[in-house]
């Protein structure tokens, strides 16, 4: 393995290669072949998913001086140095699935990011962000957030400053409540904060037209949406699997005396109508039933057995339903349900 790997990486120097993938191959640590001499000077993108480091080099914008895009997807890392602040061209950083804690607050000074994911770590606030748009030049061109399915209980209020903000997904954290500077956001078009504990949404948010799309089921404290929203589009994701509407506290909204309940489908998806599931989606979450819940162990399914693309992928679903948890692994089904048909459309035209 490590000659193979220290082939792959003489290649790419030598025929100046731009994209340097490095998944699934078990690395511990940083290939110190990247770090050699004066590293990779024309890599523009490095893929090195599904591996178990723990960190990053000091010197990796040193030796990567050209880096857009860093994927490190599902690692063990604890902590990102201060030094990937120096990584001036960044625009795509890919640090979910991992083991985070806190984020270093020169991320700030990537002043080209344009999509973060931290999904799924263990963040249980974000006082970088604070710093990186109160200190550091705002990320103005922040386009993608991702921090779905961490601990959050709050997000950072100047986080409106990200003027480039279109898509800001919060998942499946313990947030109470929205900022209502969010609804300042000149450019958010999709929010999602579905899975969290949320009482109330700010009265205004929906104002905005750039927002379109809103996710916020399975907040069970959530009693009504803002009419704005009711020109909006509002959205659930799930895994297809039926649900009785006796068993789902619906939504409403009131406005003097007349009172509108959001369609069934908001708090729940999945019924007689929905299309059945692909053969290989029902296959996996068979195996992943009967072997991991009674088992807790996969490790005993051999490649033999299984083809190993699948045995990977039954290690680490695409995701979980946001209402019964139920483990995804080929497809994820969304919902749209326009409410803007709704006899609260006409309350506001924003």
């Amino acid at each position: 393995m490590a000659s193979e790997l220290c082939k792959t990486i003489s290649e790419a120097k030598l025929e100046r290669h731009k994209n340097l993938f490095l998944n699934y191959r078990n690395l511990h640590h940083f290939p110190l072949e990247l770090l050699k001499d004066e590293g990779l000077q024309y890599l523009e993108r490095l893929y090195m998913k599904r591996n178990s480091l723990t960190t990053l080099p000091e010197n990796l914008a040193q030796k990567l001086p050209n880096l857009v895009e860093l994927y490190l997807h599902s690692n063990n890392i604890v902590v990102v140095p201060e030094a990937i602040g120096s990584l001036v061209k960044l625009q795509f950083l890919d640090l979910s699935d991992n083991a985070l804690e806190i984020v270093c607050p020169e991320i700030g000074r990537l002043r080209s990011l344009r999509h973060l994911r931290l999904a799924n770590n263990q963040l249980k606030y974000l006082p970088a962000v604070a710093l990186w748009v109160a200190e550091v030049g705002d990320l103005r061109e922040l386009q993608t957030l991702d921090i779905s399915t961490n601990r959050l209980m709050t997000l950072p209020e100047r986080l409106h400053m990200c003027l480039s903000l279109q898509y800001l997904t919060a998942d499946r954290n313990h947030l109470w409540s929205v900022p209502r500077h969010l609804c300042q956001l000149p450019s958010l078009n999709e929010l999602s904060m579905a899975g969290n504990r949320l009482a109330f949404l700010p009265l205004d948010l929906g104002r905005s037209r750039e927002l379109q799309y809103v996710y916020v089921d399975n907040n069970i404290h959530l009693k009504g949406l803002p009419s704005y929203l009711y020109n909006k589009v509002i959205g659930c994701s799930g895994c297809g699997s039926p649900i009785q509407v006796s068993e789902v506290k619906l939504l409403s909204f009131s406005s003097g005396q007349l009172t509108v309940f959001l369609p069934a489908e908001v708090k729940s998806i999945g019924t007689e109508t929905d299309h059945v599931l692909p053969l290989q989606e029902l296959a996996m979450r068979t195996l992943y039933n009967t072997y991991y819940r009674f088992l807790k162990d996969l490790n005993f399914l051999t490649p033999i057995s299984l083809p190993k693309s699948l045995l990977e992928l039954l290690h680490c679903p695409l995701g979980h339903c946001h209402r019964c948890s139920q483990p995804m692994f080929t497809i994820v089904y969304p919902k749209l349900f326009p409410l803007r048909e709704t006899p609260m459309a006409g309350l506001h035209q924003g």
